[in-house]
């Protein structure tokens, strides 16, 4: 939560913080993520406006997971861009309107819903350890990067079992 009442409701009026937070639960995606509890990092500018108050800012944090290709952990870090507008409790907004209006509580602004839309975005769908990592094996699972000259022989087609087998039989003499 960030106290914006030293903006007062003076339209213009703007404060910059900086603040680390901890981490929320579930900041990121199934595979990577910010773990729970670790800093974040806001760098934050508020700004009050006719409306109510404007945040703009941006949080650092360590992400921690696993490649979407070959499972090994990655740990990387993201930096994150945000703006929001947070009206004023006060004013006239229909609560039947389609869109969500982020709104101030008591002159204080809730930054985890804005922040957790921001990180989740900014993540990739399918996070890699390196660019061209080739992933497992999908007979054995062995790890490629490990050995790039892994290989199997090549199946059988099991229409042809049956001919396999009789070329194996020694003639009886």
């Amino acid at each position: 939560m960030l106290d914006t009442r030293e903006l007062g409701r003076r339209p213009g009026s703007q404060r910059e913080v900086a603040r680390t937070a901890p981490a929320p639960a579930d900041l990121g995606i199934e595979v990577l993520g910010v773990p729970e509890g670790s800093p974040v990092e806001l760098d934050l500018r508020t700004e009050a406006v006719m409306e109510g108050v404007l945040v703009t800012g941006t949080a650092k944090a360590v992400l921690e997971g696993e490649c979407a290709r070959c499972l090994e952990p990655i740990s990387d870090e993201i930096e994150v861009r945000f703006q929001e507008l947070f009206v004023y409790d006060d004013q006239g907004v229909d609560p039947d309107e389609e869109l969500e209006v982020s709104m101030l509580q008591d002159d204080l602004v809730d930054l985890e819903p804005l922040l957790r839309d921001a990180v989740v975005l900014a993540l990739p769908f399918q996070p890699l350890c390196q660019d061209d990592c080739p992933g497992l094996c999908t007979e054995c699972g062995a790890r490629l990067t490990d050995d790039p000259d892994h290989g199997h022989d090549a199946p059988v087609d099991p229409r042809w079992g049956a001919l396999a087998q009789l070329s194996e039989l020694e003639p009886d003499a």
